[in-house]
C-alpha cells in the first residue's frame, strides 16, 4: 500500500469514527479495503471489501451512507454495542424489511446520541439487521413520540436490488 492509499484509509477511518463512534473506522474498514475515487473530482466515493460495497461517502455532507453489508459487518464485529442503532417492535418488522419507513410508535430502543439526519442501523429485538437509513428524529424523540416517521429507510434486507 502506497502513502496515498494509507492517507485515504486514515481519512475514511477518521470519518467513520467521527460519524459512528470510536473504533468503528478500524472495524468497518480493514487495510484490505478498496477505495474508489471519482474520476472527475478525485474525491473518495466508494469503499469496497472483497468486491462488496461497504459504504458510500456522500459528497453533500462528507459522511458515509452504509450499505446492508457494511451495517451487518458492524453489528457482527461489535456484537450490537453501537450508538446509532434503532430497535423496532415485532409488528413493524415485515414493513421495515421491505424498505418502508420506521414510525416512532414502533421504536422501543434508540440511542440518545442519534440526531436528525444521522445514519442509523435498524434492527429487531434480537439485533438482527432489518434496514439502513437516515433518522428523521433524535433518539429521545423516537422514544417520546407516538406519531410520525422516525427513520427514512434507504434499503431493507428484503428489497429487490434495482
Amino acid at each position: 500500500m502506497n502513502l496515498e492509499s494509507w492517507e485515504m484509509l486514515r481519512k475514511i477511518r477518521g470519518i467513520a469514527n467521527y460519524q459512528f463512534g470510536d473504533k468503528i473506522g478500524d472495524i468497518l474498514f480493514p487495510s484490505e479495503v478498496n477505495i474508489v475515487c471519482s474520476p472527475s473530482t478525485k474525491r473518495i466515493r466508494y469503499v469496497y471489501l472483497n468486491d462488496k460495497l461497504l459504504a458510500t461517502l456522500r459528497p453533500k455532507d462528507g459522511l458515509f451512507a452504509l450499505t446492508l453489508i457494511g451495517a451487518q459487518d458492524i453489528l457482527e464485529k461489535t456484537r450490537g454495542e453501537i450508538r446509532f442503532k434503532v430497535q423496532v417492535s415485532d409488528e413493524s418488522i415485515p414493513f421495515v424489511r421491505k424498505g418502508r419507513s420506521v414510525f416512532a410508535k414502533h421504536v422501543f430502543k434508540a440511542s440518545s446520541d442519534i440526531r436528525p439526519k444521522s445514519e442509523v442501523i435498524v434492527v429487531d429485538s434480537l439485533d438482527n439487521l432489518l434496514a439502513v437509513g437516515k433518522s428523521v428524529l433524535s433518539g429521545e424523540e423516537m422514544l417520546a413520540f407516538q406519531r410520525g416517521v422516525a427513520v427514512k429507510v434507504r434499503r431493507g434486507i428484503d428489497e429487490k436490488t434495482p
